[in-house]
């Protein structure tokens, strides 16, 4: 547990990008590690930091013993996240994970559509609205985490090893935050469905207006009422029921993957890795043939 000027702050971040499995991570890491109190993400370092860092430390008041204190929040692409960071814990730990581009992209669009952020279609809201793509500059982004902390403290891992092995993928992370492995086969993750948008909301005004309630209620940390309406379906009903959505068009994942295959060979040289599954175009979307992991 760090104690930075005599406050309680994290001793490593995961700072996503959405839609590249922050929520498995954040319940399998749950029970080990020391969380925000009633708040899944905090937003401090780019929306909140106004707040001031004593507002941010009171977040984990209740944290005590030898647990890790940690955040999953999608800093990834903020502009001023990895400097603020640095400023209050200079020692603090960071994690990535990056994701297929088209695939991440495709399903944060999606979840723009759950919540009536846009009424674009997916290569139109890449071009008009900042967040689906722009996190998808993994190299550039990467790179300035890599500045700040070094590489020594920043951990890069790909969605695709979560997908096709879980406890490898999970492993180098407890290794790296300095905790006991985990055994998955013991742990029950759910899947509480809020995220999935597996289908368009079914009347726009009334997912607007279930927005607007369920933004109310998490300002709140009103998380047992927000949990209740979950259990009573009131969430699946206002953000889903209309169309389901279909895997992209061949052509639109060729030209979106294209879009991106600068930044990922970019991103090849960073972290010697292979990625040339994400520059090719390939026969259905792997977002959509595990529908049960889309929430991720």
């Amino acid at each position: 547990m760090a104690q930075i000027d005599g406050l309680t702050l994290p001793d490593f971040i995961g700072i996503g990008p959405a839609r590249t499995g922050t929520t498995w991570l954040h319940e399998v890491l749950a029970p080990h590690v020391c969380l925000p109190h009633r708040l899944k993400e905090t937003g401090f370092f780019n929306r909140n930091y106004s707040n001031g860092i004593q507002w941010y430390a009171r977040q984990f008041k209740r944290c005590s013993g030898n647990r890790p204190v940690a955040e999953i929040c999608p800093y990834f692409a903020a502009p001023n996240a990895p400097q603020r960071i640095a400023q209050h814990m200079p020692g603090a730990k960071i994690i990535c994970t990056l994701r297929v581009p088209v695939d991440r992209a495709y399903s944060y669009w999606r979840l723009m559509r759950r919540y009536v952020w846009t009424r674009l279609d997916f290569e139109q809201a890449l071009d008009h609205h900042r967040q689906p793509a722009d996190a998808n500059r993994y190299a550039h982004h990467l790179s300035r985490w890599f500045n700040q902390f070094g590489r020594e403290r920043v951990l890069v891992t790909l969605y695709d090893d979560l997908r096709t092995d879980p406890q490898g993928f999970l492993d180098p992370i407890t290794d790296f935050i300095g905790i006991a492995r985990i055994d998955l086969a013991r742990v029950n993750v759910s899947d509480d469905g809020r995220n999935s948008a597996e289908r368009a909301p079914r009347n726009r005004k009334l997912a607007q207006n279930a927005r607007h309630v369920l933004f109310w209620l998490e300002k709140r940390r009103a998380s047992s009422v927000i949990d209740l309406l979950d259990k009573a379906g009131v969430w699946r009903f206002s953000f889903e029921g209309g169309e389901p959505y279909a895997p992209l068009a061949p052509d639109v994942d060729a030209r979106v993957r294209a879009r991106f295959r600068p930044e990922i060979e970019a991103l090849e040289q960073l972290i010697g890795r292979d990625l040339s599954l994400w520059k090719d175009s390939h026969t259905g979307n792997t977002l959509t043939a595990n529908p049960s992991q889309s929430s991720l």
